[in-house]
């Protein structure tokens, strides 16, 4: 595993999105890995001292006095007066003192507002984001699931009793997309069943969010850092469906899925 992938490990650690296996997993690393520890130590640093940043209020009496900074003097001339009349050197570099300090008080406060938004806690990916995010961690996890079974009997079960709902759990492995098992996804602060299908050497995860009976969506194709997505709604529950797989078969699993677990 490289460096980049062991980060992002790492970060989706500190933020509390690893699933309890790959979080169990990485904790034996970092127990027997002194720099892998560091490292997270110093992710966990920055992350504690990016949540005590507060966002700067600047008042109408602050901007105020940033706008007189930065005009010009009351009866400034835009003609420059001849030599002779011409203020000393010093006088001249105090005003352009005063506009350069002008400017960067402004700089910085609009930089401090950027990183606000950047960092807020409410500053939170969209749902997609976080769904596509969590596949890409499964891929890098040693195991893209906590319930290993290709028997829909044990899936649909172990979600009622983690989480007390479960979506339809399909075994599709006739029509060549055959159940790997299901883990546990939180998306919006909300812990939501996801099953794991397979297709060749290609995942597919399948993200069953709970929505308000009577809801229902046709799915929609899109794509988001590589990866193919399909969403639709359908009897309780918001699914996305994302893989690296190519669009046309991502839809025919997705058909198939909708087939077997939502038939007309």
């Amino acid at each position: 595993m490289s460096d980049n992938d062991d980060r992002l490990l790492l970060n989706a650690m500190a933020d509390d999105e690893l699933d309890a296996a790959t979080a169990l997993a990485l904790e034996r690393r970092l127990a027997a890995d002194p720099a892998l520890a560091r490292e997270y130590e110093r992710i966990g640093a920055v992350k504690a001292a990016v949540g005590r940043v507060e966002r700067p209020a600047v008042s109408d009496d602050f901007a105020a006095r940033i706008a007189a900074l930065a005009a010009p003097r009351a009866g400034a001339s835009a003609v420059a007066p001849p030599a002779a009349q011409r203020p000393a050197r010093g006088v001249t570099w105090i005003d352009d003192w005063r506009a350069m300090a002008a400017s960067l008080v402004v700089a910085a406060g609009l930089a401090s507002g950027l990183t606000y938004a950047l960092v807020a806690p409410g500053a939170s990916p969209s749902a997609e984001d976080e769904i596509v995010g969590g596949h890409r961690r499964s891929l890098l996890a040693s195991s893209a699931i906590d319930v290993a079974s290709s028997y829909r009997h044990t899936v649909r079960p172990w979600f009622d009793a983690k989480l007390g709902v479960s979506p339809p759990t399909p075994d599709l492995s006739a029509k060549g997309f055959p159940l790997v098992g299901g883990r546990v996804e939180v998306v919006a602060g909300q812990p939501v069943p996801t099953l794991v299908y397979r297709r060749g050497p290609h995942l597919i995860t399948v993200v069953a969010k709970p929505v308000a009976a009577g809801l229902a969506a046709q799915p929609i194709a899109s794509t988001d850092e590589g990866y193919n997505i399909v969403r639709w709604t359908s009897r309780g529950f918001s699914y996305w469906a994302v893989s690296d797989l190519d669009a046309p078969e991502l839809g025919a699993f997705v058909e198939a899925l909708r087939a077997a677990a939502d038939p007309l």
